[in-house]
C-alpha cells in the first residue's frame, strides 16, 4: 500500500526525472507484480494512468489515519510506503529514501540516473556519451512531454542530415557531418534513459531503436563512399562503401529474422548466435573467460559508441581511408556470424 495523504505532504509533490513521488513509488512498486493499493484523501493529485495492478482507495479526508489502518486490518500482511518515500528498483521492501525536501529529492534522482549506468555500457558510451546524455534527459527532456520513440525518431533525422552533409565530398561539411553523427549517437542514449525514468519501456521502443541504429550505420558508411569519391579519392572508395553497407544490410536482415525467430523482443544484443554457441553476448560478456581478450578488443571497436565517436577524430584529421577500413573490418565478421547463423546447424545453449 502506498499512502497518499495529507500527511505525505510536502514531498509527495516533489517531482523526480519527471515523476511525482507519489507516482514514482507506486510504478517502481508494481513492477514487482504484487497488487498495489494507493490510500488517498484526496490531499495529492494522482496520475490519470497507472499499471494495471495498482488500485486507488479513497479513505474519508476528514480521519484518513483511521482509514487507513482500516485498509491495513482488511489485509494484515500489507507492506504500508508513505506516499514521500522513494523506492528504487530491486531493493528490498524494508529499504527507501525518505523524500522530504529539494535535497533529498535531488539525491533521489541522483540514484535514478545512477541505476542507469549498466555494466555493459562501452567505454565511449560510459566515460563521454553518457556524461552528456544524462543531463541532457534529466535537466530537459524529463521536463518536456515528449515520448521516447520521438527522441528515438529526432535523433535519427539529426544522424541522417549528417549523413548528407558527409556524402558532400567537402572537408568541412563532411567533417560537420560527423559531428551530427557523434551527436546522434549522444542522443540515443536520450530515448532509453527517458523511457526507463518514466518507466516507458515498449516493445515498439527497442524495435524502433534498434532500426534506426541500423539503418543509420548503412547509410553512414554509404555515405561515406560516396563522400571519399566526390573528395577525391576515387572510384574504389564508392565501391567500398557499397560493399561494406551491403555486409550491414545482410546482417540486419538475419539479425531481425533471429529477433522474431527466437522472440527476445528488438535488442540484437539478446540473439543467441550459433557461432557463439548458443548463447547471446550479454550471457557472452557477463562469463568469465567467455569472452576472449582479443575478441572483446574486436568487439569494443565495433561498439557503435565507439566507432561514431573515432570516426569524429580520423575525419577531422582527414583520415577517410582509415575510417572506410574500419567499418569493412566491422563490417566483416557481422556478415560471417550472419551467414553462418544461416548454414550452420542448431546447437543447444551452452552454460
Amino acid at each position: 500500500m502506498v499512502r497518499a495523504t495529507r500527511a505525505e505532504l510536502p514531498g509527495a509533490n516533489l517531482i523526480i526525472a519527471g515523476l511525482g513521488v507519489t507516482e514514482r513509488s507506486a510504478k517502481q512498486l508494481a513492477r514487482t507484480g504484487v497488487p498495489i493499493v494507493i490510500a488517498t484523501d484526496g490531499s495529492l493529485k494522482l496520475p490519470p494512468s497507472l499499471p494495471r495492478n495498482v488500485e486507488v482507495r479513497r479513505v474519508d479526508a476528514a480521519a484518513p489515519d483511521a482509514g487507513v489502518e482500516a485498509l491495513i486490518a482488511a489485509e494484515p500482511h500489507t507492506v504500508v510506503v508513505a506516499g514521500d518515500v522513494f523506492r528504487r528498483q530491486g531493493e528490498a521492501w524494508s529499504a527507501g529514501q525518505r523524500i522530504v525536501d529539494a535535497r533529498s529529492r535531488g539525491d533521489a534522482e541522483d540514484a535514478v540516473f545512477a541505476d542507469l549506468l549498466r555494466g555493459d555500457l562501452g567505454l565511449i558510451a560510459r566515460h563521454i556519451n553518457k556524461k552528456i546524455s544524462f543531463r541532457i534527459t534529466r535537466y530537459v527532456l524529463c521536463h518536456l512531454k515528449v515520448t521516447p520513440n520521438q527522441v528515438t525518431l529526432g535523433a535519427a533525422a539529426l544522424g541522417f542530415l549528417g549523413c548528407v552533409f558527409l556524402a558532400s565530398g567537402n572537408y568541412w561539411t563532411m567533417a560537420f557531418g560527423l559531428v551530427l553523427a557523434q551527436l546522434q549517437s549522444v542522443l540515443d542514449g536520450c530515448d532509453g534513459e527517458l523511457a526507463r525514468v518514466r518507466f516507458q519501456q515498449s516493445a515498439i521502443g527497442e524495435w524502433l531503436d534498434s532500426l534506426m541504429d541500423d539503418f543509420l550505420n548503412l547509410c553512414l558508411v554509404a555515405a561515406l563512399g560516396i563522400g571519399m569519391w566526390r573528395h577525391g579519392w576515387g572510384s574504389w572508395a564508392a565501391f567500398c562503401g557499397g560493399l561494406t553497407a551491403t555486409m550491414f544490410l545482410i546482417y540486419n536482415l538475419v539479425s531481425y529474422r533471429e529477433l522474431r525467430l527466437q522472440g527476445v523482443g528488438g535488442e540484437l544484443l539478446k540473439i543467441r548466435w550459433k557461432i557463439n554457441g548458443g548463447r547471446d553476448m550479454k550471457a557472452l560478456w557477463a562469463t568469465p573467460g567467455g569472452i576472449s581478450r582479443t575478441r572483446k578488443i574486436v568487439l569494443t571497436l565495433g561498439r557503435r559508441d565507439t566507432f561514431v565517436f573515432a570516426w569524429l577524430v580520423l575525419g577531422i584529421l582527414n583520415l577517410y581511408p582509415v575510417i572506410l577500413g574500419w567499418a569493412f573490418l566491422v563490417a566483416l565478421p557481422c556478415v560471417v556470424t550472419a551467414i553462418a547463423q544461416l548454414v550452420m546447424p542448431a546447437v543447444a545453449p551452452t552454460s
